[in-house]
C-alpha cells in the first residue's frame, strides 16, 4: 500500500484586546498577523468584529456606521497584507451589503489572490448584552468550504459554534478545519456563579464538534473588558480569551489564557484526520436515511 504524503499546516491564533479606535485596533490586528506570519504561520484567524468594541451590547443606530462595504478599507487592507506576507488571513468584518442590510461576515485572503472565500454568520443571537438580531441579516451564502494554504477550512462564527448541523454541513463539504471567530465572555456579575460552567461548556460544544466530524477545531476569541456603551452605572462582558486548538480526536492542543492577548502558531498533521476517522467512523456509519425531520423546527408534537 502506497504511505500518504506528509500534509502539515502551520496555523496562528490571534486573540487580542479591543478599543475603542477602530484604526488603532486595525493597526494591531496587522501587528499581530505579522508575528503570527514571522513564527512561520501560513494561515492566521482573528477574533470576530476585531476592528472596533463588541457594539452589539446594545441597540443604537450610530453603530451601523462602522459597516464596511466588500471590498472595503479593512478587508482591503488585509488583501494587501496577505499579498505581502505570503499567508492565507481569516478576517472578520461588519460587512455594509446595502442600505439597512448588513452582515456578520468572514472573509478569506489568501496571497496573491485577494478575497478567495466570503461566509455570512448563519446564526444570530438576541440575548442581553449580545443583541445582534438588530444589526445583522443571517447569511445567505449557506455553509462553505474553502481551499487555503494546502487545507480545505470552514469559516464558521460565534454563535454558529452552538450548532451540530453547522459544523456537520461544513465538515461534509470537505473542511478539514473548521475556525471560529469569536467574542464571547462573562456578564461580571454572574461570573462567580456561572462562570465556570459557562466557558467549559463552550469549550465542550465545540470539542464534541472535532469529535463527532473528525476534524481539527479552531476558537479565537477576544479578550479584556468593554464596557456597555450605553451604561453609566456598570454592565459590560469580560471577555475570556481561551481560544484553543482541538484535535479530531476532541483533546485540547492549545489554550490561551483568559486574560491577556496572545499569538500562537503550531503545526497541525492534517493525515491524523483519515486515521481518526478509520478508528472512529461516524460520517461512515450516519443513517442519512433517518434524518429528514431534522429539517422541521420540532417533531414532538406531530
Amino acid at each position: 500500500m502506497a504511505e500518504r504524503g506528509k500534509r502539515n499546516i502551520k496555523i496562528g491564533l490571534v486573540q487580542m484586546q479591543c478599543a475603542e479606535d477602530p484604526a488603532a485596533n486595525v493597526k494591531k490586528a496587522i501587528a499581530l498577523t505579522r508575528d503570527a506570519a514571522k513564527q512561520g504561520a501560513a494561515l492566521v484567524c482573528l477574533p470576530e468584529l476585531f476592528r472596533s468594541r463588541y457594539f452589539c451590547q446594545t441597540e443604537e443606530a450610530r453603530f451601523f456606521e462602522l459597516a464596511e462595504p466588500i471590498p472595503g478599507p479593512t478587508s482591503e487592507a488585509f488583501v494587501a497584507l496577505a499579498k505581502e506576507l505570503g499567508i492565507a488571513i481569516v478576517v472578520s468584518l461588519f460587512e455594509r451589503r446595502a442600505a439597512g442590510v448588513y452582515h456578520n461576515t468572514v472573509v478569506l485572503v489568501e496571497r496573491d489572490q485577494g478575497i478567495t472565500g466570503t461566509y455570512r454568520k448563519m446564526h444570530i443571537p438576541d440575548d442581553p448584552r449580545y443583541y445582534e438580531k438588530y444589526y445583522f441579516t443571517p447569511g445567505d451564502l449557506g455553509f462553505k468550504s474553502f481551499a487555503a494554504a494546502g487545507a480545505r477550512i470552514g469559516t464558521l462564527i460565534c454563535w454558529d459554534q452552538w450548532y451540530p448541523e453547522a459544523a456537520r454541513l461544513t465538515a461534509l463539504l470537505g473542511a478539514e478545519i473548521l475556525f471560529y471567530p469569536t467574542a464571547i465572555g462573562w456578564h461580571p456579575e454572574e461570573k462567580a456563579t456561572y462562570g465556570a460552567r459557562q466557558r467549559e461548556a463552550w469549550e465542550t460544544a465545540q470539542r464534541a464538534h472535532a469529535i463527532a466530524n473528525g476534524c481539527y477545531v479552531i476558537a479565537v476569541n477576544r479578550t479584556g473588558f468593554e464596557p456597555d456603551p450605553a451604561s453609566k452605572s456598570g454592565g459590560g462582558i469580560e471577555f475570556w480569551g481561551s481560544s484553543f486548538v482541538s484535535a479530531p480526536d476532541g483533546h485540547v492542543l492549545w489554550r490561551a489564557p483568559e486574560n491577556v492577548e496572545a499569538v500562537h502558531v503550531m503545526e497541525l498533521d492534517l493525515n491524523a484526520i483519515e486515521s481518526q476517522r478509520h478508528g472512529w467512523p461516524f460520517l461512515r456509519d450516519r443513517r442519512i436515511d433517518a434524518y429528514a425531520d431534522i429539517t422541521r423546527r420540532y417533531i414532538g408534537d406531530s
